[in-house]
């Protein structure tokens, strides 16, 4: 089943942000990779609140204690406190990494043009399963026992749930035409939406 995405807001441009990557949610914040930085932003002020001095080019994740963050061909995990880097792992698809996600114990990751989602091991990096898409993915999320993944490819963007068995897609949600999404993140009934090069962070209904 696809339906037509709603934009619920939409947040930014930053200043200084050329491009928003990955995106994540601890409990309270909406964090953003730009690059050379994390960003902590505020939802119902729209204000980015901290940042963090870190690479920061791909998926974000957050476990419920770290932050993981995609920095070229690695994968670091972060603590949100202080910033400092506290262990590294080999990123699976070695720089042409995508999305990322945390779900009961290990990390879910976007291969971005292999079409594919890799779940691994987050201390060592191994590979623990693989899915096939069909579309190139971009953002990866669980929320409520469900594997979402972002597409983009063709200017066309979509959000697609999937069997986390089969790699089947179960729901779609197509975004507005001109509406890019790069990183992706659920919360309360919602999605967050990156944007690339667009600069800013889209919060989607996930009805």
């Amino acid at each position: 089943m696809t339906r037509t995405a709603t934009i619920l807001r939409e947040y930014g441009p930053f200043p200084g942000v050329e491009a928003v990557h990955g995106v994540s949610h601890d409990g309270k914040n909406v964090w953003f990779a730009s690059g050379d930085r994390l960003n902590a932003l505020d939802p119902e002020s729209g204000e980015t609140v901290r940042s963090l001095d870190v690479p920061a080019h791909a998926g974000t994740a957050f476990d419920g204690r770290h932050l993981f963050q995609i920095a070229e061909d690695r994968i670091q995990k972060i603590d949100p406190e202080s910033g400092r880097v506290l262990s590294t792992i080999p990123a699976p698809a070695g720089g042409r990494d995508s999305g990322l996600a945390w779900a009961e114990g290990t990390l879910w990751v976007g291969h971005y043009r292999e079409r594919q989602i890799h779940e691994i091991d987050p201390e060592t990096g191994k590979i623990l399963r693989t899915l096939q898409s069909n579309r190139f993915v971009t953002g990866v999320t669980w929320t409520d026992g469900e594997l979402w993944h972002a597409t983009w490819e063709n200017d066309q963007s979509e959000l697609r749930r999937v069997d986390p068995e089969t790699g089947k897609v179960l729901d779609s949600l197509r975004m507005p035409e001109g509406a890019f999404v790069s990183g992706l993140e659920a919360d309360e009934g919602r999605f967050y939406c990156g944007s690339g090069k667009s600069g800013v962070v889209r919060a989607v209904s996930r009805r």
